[in-house]
């Protein structure tokens, strides 16, 4: 039975992939994911799609060179939401728990004769994740970029940059904590996110 499914797997569902996305790596393995402008999608080798998880790359915002991408041996969780209207780039080996939200764009909400749904979208900075990364449960990523390796506490919301080797939590996301090359051990930072010494 499990030879079964691998060779339908590789030879059905990785083809389809192939001819539906904008590039895929061998090895990826995606499960059912919801896919939005599936061309504007790119995925590395060895990336692993949890179940119903929404990928979309739609130039909602005027950028016709809108694009979402996804480093080699990447883990997606369940019920995540990835939406570019003009970049998203994700590095190698991003761990991703269930339920993150990342986005390059935000709902106008300037208008108050208007619903925020009739809107227009406004765009943010790329989001950019460095590789190793990890983002814990109900992360929201909105215009901003993480670091290599750094780690984003689960329910943070991430609305301005996190540098390399940070641990970042809350609402809006603070750096509580940095990687400390001398020591080699990870250090407690201030309100303004600088060592402690």
């Amino acid at each position: 039975m499990r030879i079964f499914y691998l060779l339908y797997y590789y030879l059905f569902r990785f083809t389809y992939f192939k001819i539906v996305l904008g590039g895929i790596g061998m090895g990826s393995k995606l499960h059912s994911p919801m896919l939005s402008g599936s061309k504007r999608i790119f995925i590395g080798k060895k990336v692993y799609v949890r179940k119903n998880t929404w990928l979309a790359a739609e130039p909602l915002t005027g950028n016709l060179q809108c694009s979402l991408k996804i480093g080699d041996g990447t883990y997606i969780g369940r019920f995540c939401h990835f939406f570019a209207s003009s970049k998203i780039e994700i590095g190698r080996k991003v761990l991703f728990a269930d339920k993150v939200y990342v986005s390059d764009n935000l709902h106008g909400y300037e208008d108050i004769n208007l619903p925020v749904m009739d809107q227009p979208l406004k765009q943010l900075s790329p989001v950019i994740i460095g590789d190793g990364a990890w983002l814990g449960e109900n992360v929201c990523v909105i215009g901003a970029k993480i670091g290599k390796n750094s780690v984003i506490g689960a329910n943070a919301v991430v609305t301005k940059d996190i540098p390399d080797y940070c641990i970042a939590v809350g609402s809006p996301a603070r750096i509580i904590k940095r990687y400390d090359f001398d020591s080699k051990s990870w250090k407690k930072t201030d309100s303004e996110g600088k060592i402690i010494s």
